[in-house]
């Protein structure tokens, strides 16, 4: 049964903005500003002339103890979080292809290798993190939760229980618990689906809190998330932040470092970058920047890049 934040209503969520028709091309892209030729040629001929790299990794997964927590980061915004006694997906997307977007590296380990998946979370309803034909081939996880306005989706993909939640809401029994958090993104999968949430989840249990922001640019949300919930482990993306106009949905790694004050969290874990040609930027010059500022800031110990299907204990 889902249970409700006591500290704001379940209902709070973002008042949906006015659309127009589109005109062009541009108006259906987030930045609105690039033509067909510009995507074809930065996001699709560029990345069928990069050959994919990568390798499926056969995990070992550790043996934790109470309190522990493995994390193997599978590629873009795809994690699975482990405990003792629950395993968890977070944007499982296991494609080589996303129509006409070619996945630059591979997935860190193959779904055949997952262990028995106890919950799923998902962030939103864009295809590279709702990924229909990857969700219909998991193991049938027993709950799926993700954002009003999504269930639909995930019907007849072999959940045995679908959980919408509000921003603030939050869901579990009593051993754990899972929130959706607002961000600042959106959530539409077709052009005129405007019902649809979208957010991040902080997922608690045996008295770990850990972060995943989905896809958000940088806002003043990220300090109320660190003050009502406090994780410890913050995944935060840090890729397709250029042209400067993509960031009005993403963020780079300078805003993710401030994001990660703002959550005044303990370890920052990078992700969204390297996998798929989203944006303009070079595949490889995020993390290389996100080192520099945390250098730069006395935040290295701090920032954990990981390797894709190597299960990392925190």
């Amino acid at each position: 049964m889902t249970k409700p934040a006591t500290t704001k209503p379940a209902t709070h969520r973002p008042v949906p903005p006015k659309r127009k028709l589109p005109k062009s091309f541009k108006d259906l892209t987030p930045a609105n500003h690039f033509s067909p030729r510009v995507f074809f040629r930065e996001l699709v001929w560029k990345a069928l002339l990069t050959r994919r790299t990568g390798e499926h990794q056969k995990p070992v997964f550790p043996k934790l103890t109470r309190g522990q927590v493995a994390i193997t980061w599978i590629g873009h915004a795809s994690f699975l979080i482990q405990f003792t006694d629950l395993n968890v997906l977070i944007d499982p997307n296991f494609a080589n292809w996303l129509f006409l977007l070619k996945r630059i590296k591979r997935s860190g380990l193959k779904i055949q290798d997952l262990p028995p998946i106890d919950l799923v979370l998902l962030t939103h309803a864009h295809f590279d993190h709702f990924h229909r034909p990857t969700l219909r081939r998991l193991p049938h996880p027993k709950i799926g939760v993700m954002p009003w306005g999504v269930g639909d989706l995930a019907h007849n993909l072999g959940f045995a229980r679908i959980i919408e939640l509000e921003w603030w809401e939050s869901f579990g029994p009593k051993d754990w618990q899972v929130t959706l958090t607002p961000s600042k993104h959106w959530g539409a999968r077709t052009l005129h689906d405007h019902h649809r949430g979208y957010g991040g989840f902080v997922l608690e249990h045996q008295g770990r809190k850990i972060y995943h922001a989905g896809d958000s640019a940088y806002f003043e949300g990220f300090k109320e998330i660190g003050e009502r919930l406090a994780p410890d482990v913050a995944l935060l993306p840090i890729g397709a932040y250029h042209p400067e106009t993509f960031r009005h949905v993403h963020m780079g790694p300078d805003e993710a470092v401030r994001a990660f004050k703002d959550l005044r969290a303990k370890q920052l874990v990078p992700m969204h970058y390297g996998t798929f040609r989203l944006s303009f930027e070079a595949m490889d010059e995020p993390p290389r920047w996100l080192q520099a500022i945390a250098r730069e800031e006395n935040l290295a110990s701090h920032v954990r890049i990981l390797e894709e299907g190597t299960p990392t204990v925190f």
